[in-house]
């Protein structure tokens, strides 16, 4: 819901509707045949409430008397800046063509207008001022912001409508989130916020940034400011100052909205070395450099102060619980080239294991974060490598081979799971692609009860080498809104007529 606050009451209350049952495989990715497009009895309702009924008794709104307010038993009021933006914006999408037109200024409310919606924070503690995280309850009853402004619609002469409408909402997954690369395409800060603005729609709530990456470092570290000098496509106009974060963080914040960096290590670090001398390891061309260079040098003690140093940085920057550390696509050849690295892995006893390299340097940059007290998401393959993991690590699964069976043992080892695999946006198609994300089911792998409460949710992931500011967002939507449905609704909700009908009208809605 827009906000990330506790739980919101309105007006009008609750109740219930069943599904047919069908389970579909993440590999289920042939279309059987296109959707009919039909009226779906829940109107343009996305991502489906849990509980939703919907009678044939109309009220009518008017811009001219309609307003949202807190109810006088809400634990939240007039200061929660929070809620009061949250109100202006949805009376804007509400109400935005009517009153740009200066229509029903001087209407009279009648008996069957609907007047007022009332928000009542019942929790304690409003979470106003604190930024959401992935124990916020999002549950709500009648329903929340979002779900009320899709409920409107113009009846046959163009006034505001809504029927009256029994909800009881709540997501079915804590982390549902959508991850943009702005390192291979530098994303201009309108077009994240856009994107940030169309997660809130369709009840996104974790914006993963993959920020840097081979290709650039547009983050500008104050601590290490020649990392973007360097790094960056350029050092002025393809950045993210600090403010910029700052008002990115916050834009998220009002929307319900946790950003997650990654800073991924040791591999993906080509753009790193440019502004970070001795930070990579030199390749080699027999018995002399070659002039490139790999992964992050995992040898050196100044690459631990250096990596020390600039997670303190992340820390006070980005106020979620949880950073990406990365971890995943690690390149040994340049490792197996350095003559200084083969005597390392000589004298540490690794052999020609590499992957023990690798962990060696995985094991130490986990325990520095773990000094600023962040926790920390990471590839699968730090997983998969056998490196020692704290109890409170988030694995994140994203290979599409073994799937399941990797959910399996991820779960197995106890550790808290998100997934990707079956929901990598960049991978296109012709036709209705959003069909085969729509079908993945993150809980088909075999497993216990206690297994699968272990995976917390998803991501659904759009990679940069093809995408950039003038594709990005018709690329994205509304293939990721099919992931939001998901990975909030009951998983019974799967006919794919009724996805359609409601999917397309949703679409026409975002795009207004």
């Amino acid at each position: 819901e827009s906000p990330p606050i506790a739980r919101l009451k309105a007006l009008l209350l609750a109740v219930v509707v069943c599904w047919a049952t069908q389970d579909y495989d993440y590999n289920d990715a042939e279309i059987d045949e296109e959707p009919t497009l039909g009226d779906s009895p829940y109107g343009s309702l996305w991502p489906l409430p849990q509980k939703v009924q919907i009678s044939t008794v109309v009220f009518k709104l008017s811009g001219a008397s309609f307003h949202i307010f807190d109810a006088k038993a809400s634990s939240s009021g007039a200061s929660c800046r929070l809620l009061q933006n949250a109100y202006r914006r949805y009376d804007e999408y509400i109400f935005t063509s009517s009153r740009k037109q200066g229509q029903n200024k001087s209407k009279k409310a009648l008996a069957s207008d609907m007047s007022e919606l009332q928000v009542w924070i019942t929790s304690a503690d409003s979470e106003c001022d604190s930024y959401p995280s992935v124990t916020s309850d999002e549950s709500c009853e009648f329903t929340g912001l979002e779900t009320f402004s899709q409920l409107v619609y113009k009846d046959e002469y163009g006034a505001k409508s809504i029927n009256r409408t029994d909800i009881h909402d709540f997501p079915r997954f804590a982390h549902r989130g959508l991850l943009l690369d702005t390192s291979r395409h530098f994303l201009p800060i309108k077009v994240i916020l856009a994107n940030l603005e169309a997660m809130a729609w369709n009840k996104f709530n974790v914006f993963h940034w993959h920020i840097v990456d081979d290709p650039s470092f547009p983050y500008l570290s104050r601590t290490f400011p020649q990392l973007s000098q360097h790094g960056a496509y350029h050092p002025y106009t393809h950045v993210y100052t600090p403010s910029d974060v700052k008002m990115i963080i916050e834009f998220a914040r009002l929307r319900g909205i946790r950003v997650v960096p990654e800073f991924d290590t040791p591999g993906h670090t080509q753009s790193w070395g440019k502004g970070q001398k001795d930070l990579l390891t030199p390749c080699y061309s027999g018995a002399s450099p070659s002039g490139s260079f790999g992964p992050v040098n995992p040898m050196l003690n100044t690459t631990y102060d250096f990596m020390s140093m600039f997670f303190k940085e992340v820390n006070t920057v980005f106020p979620d619980a949880y950073v990406h550390l990365g971890g995943d696509e690690v390149d040994f050849s340049c490792w197996k080239s350095n003559p200084d690295i083969q005597k390392f892995m000589e004298q540490q006893g690794f052999g020609m294991d590499y992957s023990k390299l690798e962990s060696f340097y995985i094991q130490r940059l986990l325990d520095i974060v773990t000094t600023t007290n962040k926790g920390y998401m990471i590839w699968q393959e730090v997983f998969d490598n056998g490196v020692k993991l704290k109890s409170d690590t988030v694995v994140h699964v994203w290979m599409g081979n073994k799937v399941e069976e990797e959910l399996q043992k991820v779960t197995e080892a106890g550790f808290t799971t998100i997934l990707s695999a079956p929901w990598y946006l960049d991978y296109i198609s012709y036709g209705q692609d959003w069909q085969k994300f729509y079908r993945a089911e993150p809980l088909s792998f075999k497993g216990t009860d206690a297994q699968k409460k272990l995976v917390i949710g998803g991501e659904a992931c759009l990679w940069g080498e093809y995408v950039d500011a003038t594709n990005l967002t018709p690329r994205l939507w509304p293939r990721a809104s099919a992931v939001g449905e998901r990975l909030w609704s009951d998983r019974d909700v799967r006919d794919l007529n009724d996805a359609y009908s409601r999917l397309a009208k949703h679409r026409c809605r975002m795009v207004q």
